[in-house]
């Protein structure tokens, strides 16, 4: 991101441009920042953009090899083609493009060893948007919630934050939902955020293995079926219990060796904000039981593979036996 700045404060740019990530909405920003100081608003003859899985390589190498009218540059962006994960002639193109053809690419997942990877990487720039760290996070949150004049404590936002995770298209939805509801009130407050914040689904997460963790079986239970009820499929649901209990895990450990919280954030990579709830959801376990639970675990998704068991009754059996007194 800071190169992008860069490039953009000087006016002068790479040829390729290669925004991914599982942040969308800093991919969008920095997309959104290069056209706009590549190319006039109002410069549409110059401009051309495919997106999906069937782009034509073949009509956007024509476009490529054509000069820009009245204009330096032409741009070409091409979104979610899926292009860096599979073989083709896109380096090829890339390669014969003139200079004045620049190629912003916006996808979600890659594979480092693609040629039009590799090339993009030794030509031109390749940035991955992982998303704000915590403080920064918070300072976003300020920023958005500051031209409606309202304001919030670092506790209640974290609490915020635990909620809504860290995805910034969600963040942004939930801090208009809390505009909107807290009205001529300048102050957000816990309240506020109980009653309008939807709890994402690591947030439920969270709170089932706290029931867990408690032994409060019915709670748990009540959980797992709320996940059900809005559509969360068993194995989605068990693949991020049995990352909970590793992260678990790996907290408990570090913990019990005396590191402090933050070289465990950093070590387990998990938001700081959400620390203090992970190490007190330790308390709950010993090491042997999260140990126990990740076997019984990944027999448990075995099993359900190789349909020796129905996924909903599996995770069921799975969080009755973890929550049983």
């Amino acid at each position: 991101m800071k190169v992008i700045k860069e490039h953009i404060k000087a006016g002068s740019f790479k040829q390729f441009y290669l925004l991914y990530g599982r942040e969308s909405y800093l991919i969008k920003l920095y997309r959104d920042k290069l056209k706009d100081a590549i190319l006039d608003d109002l410069d549409q003859m110059n401009y051309s953009r495919f997106e999906g899985k069937d782009v034509d390589l073949r009509e956007i190498h024509d476009i490529a090899m054509t000069l820009p009218f009245f204009n330096d540059k032409r741009m070409i962006l091409i979104e979610q083609s899926g292009l860096f994960k599979e073989q083709s002639d896109l380096a090829k193109l890339l390669s014969e493009a003139p200079q004045s053809t620049i190629f912003i690419f916006t996808e979600q997942d890659v594979d480092k060893r693609n040629k039009a990877y590799k090339l993009i990487n030794d030509r031109g720039t390749v940035a991955e948007m992982k998303g704000l760290d915590d403080k920064n996070l918070r300072l976003f949150v300020v920023s958005l919630l500051k031209p409606s004049g309202k304001q919030i404590t670092q506790n209640i936002c974290d609490y915020f934050l635990d909620k809504t995770g860290t995805d910034m298209d969600n963040i942004i939805n939930e801090v208009e939902k809390l505009i909107s509801y807290t009205l001529d009130r300048d102050t957000i407050t816990k309240e506020d955020v109980d009653k309008v914040v939807t709890t994402q689904i690591t947030g439920k997460i969270f709170q089932m293995m706290d029931a867990i963790g408690l032994k409060q079986q019915d709670k748990a239970l009540s959980l797992y079926y709320d996940l059900l009820s809005v559509r969360e499929k068993p194995s989605h649901i068990l693949f991020l219990m049995m990352r909970h209990f590793n992260i678990l895990l790996q907290v408990k450990d570090l913990y019990t060796h005396g590191y402090a919280a933050q070289s465990i954030t950093e070590n387990v990579g998990v938001p700081a904000f959400t620390i203090g709830k992970y190490i007190s959801q330790t308390k709950n376990f010993t090491i042997k039981q999260l140990h126990k639970s990740l076997k019984f675990a990944a027999d448990t998704e075995e099993e359900i593979k190789t349909g020796r068991i129905n996924d909903k009754i599996g995770v069921e059996l799975m969080i009755i036996g973890f929550s049983r007194k």
